[in-house]
């Protein structure tokens, strides 16, 4: 009798990272069963789901609050249904704050519990591993760094590499994509990627239009993409630019991302999984990231590490500029980009870092590995 198997994930990026792990493992046991949260990706790929969780999309403590008795009446609902259906083990996907707590639940009832994409235990203090430790059996990391601290926990810990590295592919050259839709060649061309949730729009894109004017007041010869997730509604992006009065030359691309960085000169991104997409696309960059006051108060209190993009975190080191919260203004924006599109060496050896980086991230194939090492674990 082939397996069941519940399989938890909460933004729509674990959404996408669980569905082509589902595709792998359905390669190696065709008939395994899945059932638990995920999105649209993983509902295509096979997996019965009972709530979309990449629907709440919540970014901070207060959100997180608002949505609580939904988060709760979903918890207690996935516990219910796990112990009806008695699954063979539980493959959970990112999304710490809820996962780790139900790996907990989970652990209780006997259920083997599968790790993929560990929490950041890195940053927000490592009183969580021991914990971590005694929940999870297989722990699948994406960073060389994380298998060296869980090792040295006792895990049992394996390191799969990237999945960004079977992901981040453009479709198009930058001829192709200037033609079709009316960008110059001779331009300087800079992507805005201002995230992936409403809040992080609305948090980011406008001081990212401001930074925008001022680059261009000064560089005349320079273009602008706006780089929309399809997590995002087009008519929230629409509402901020018009509300900012740009006149720079910009387009609105449309879930094409990968497109406009590997076009452009220079990236201004929101920390997050952006700023390894557009490493791995080696484009220069500068990371900017703001929050709610309470939440950058508590997170100043919480977290343990001096950087916060996921590249300066992966490197040890910062070898792209960030600007966070309160320094991260339209004045300082445009003065840091200006200043790498002003100088060749600065830009040479941040292409240099990036390709370093990118050479850490394993090799393509991380969904297939990390299906045959589950695969080991359930024996």
């Amino acid at each position: 009798m082939e397996k069941k198997i519940l399989i938890v994930a909460g933004e729509a990026s674990g959404d996408i990272h669980a569905a082509n792990l589902v595709g792998q493992l359905k390669k190696i046991h065709p008939k395994m069963h899945f059932f638990g949260l995920g999105g649209k990706n993983m509902l295509t790929a096979g997996v019965d789901i009972d709530f979309d969780l990449t629907s709440l999309a919540v970014v901070g403590f207060l959100e997180i609050l608002k949505h609580y008795p939904l988060f709760k009446k979903i918890f207690t609902g996935t516990i219910e249904r796990t112990r009806t259906e008695k699954p063979d083990a539980a493959i959970l996907v990112d999304y710490p704050g809820f996962n780790l707590r139900l790996a907990g639940e989970l652990k209780k009832m006997g259920i083997p519990v599968i790790y993929f994409i560990s929490p950041q235990v890195w940053a927000w203090g490592r009183k969580r591993i021991k914990f971590i430790r005694d929940t999870i059996g297989l722990m699948l990391v994406l960073f060389k760094f994380e298998e060296d601290l869980y090792k040295k926990g006792k895990f049992n810990v394996k390191f799969v590499g990237h999945p960004l590295l079977d992901i981040v592919k453009p479709s198009t050259g930058r001829e192709a994509l200037f033609d079709s839709v009316g960008f110059k060649t001779n331009f300087t061309t800079i992507s805005l990627l201002p995230g992936s949730r409403e809040r992080e729009i609305n948090n980011h894109l406008p001081v990212m239009l401001q930074a925008a004017q001022r680059i261009y007041s000064q560089k005349k010869d320079t273009q602008f993409f706006i780089c929309k997730a399809s997590t995002v509604r087009r008519e929230v992006f629409k509402e901020i630019i018009d509300r900012a009065n740009v006149d720079f030359p910009y387009k609105i691309l449309d879930e094409a991302t990968y497109d406009g960085v590997n076009a452009s000169e220079l990236v201004i991104v929101a920390s997050g999984t952006a700023t390894l997409e557009t490493a791995i696309l080696n484009k220069p960059m500068v990371i900017i990231y703001k929050v709610s006051f309470l939440t950058w108060v508590l997170a100043k209190l919480l977290v343990k590490i001096p950087n916060i993009g996921l590249v300066n975190v992966v490197a040890g080191k910062q070898i792209v500029p960030e600007l966070v919260q309160f320094g991260a203004t339209a004045k300082n924006i445009s003065k840091k980009s200006l200043k790498i599109l002003g100088d060749k060496k600065i830009q040479e050896n941040m292409h240099a870092q990036l390709y370093a980086l990118k050479n850490t991230l394993g090799m393509p194939g991380a969904y297939r590995r990390a299906a045959e090492e589950i695969s080991k674990f359930l024996g």
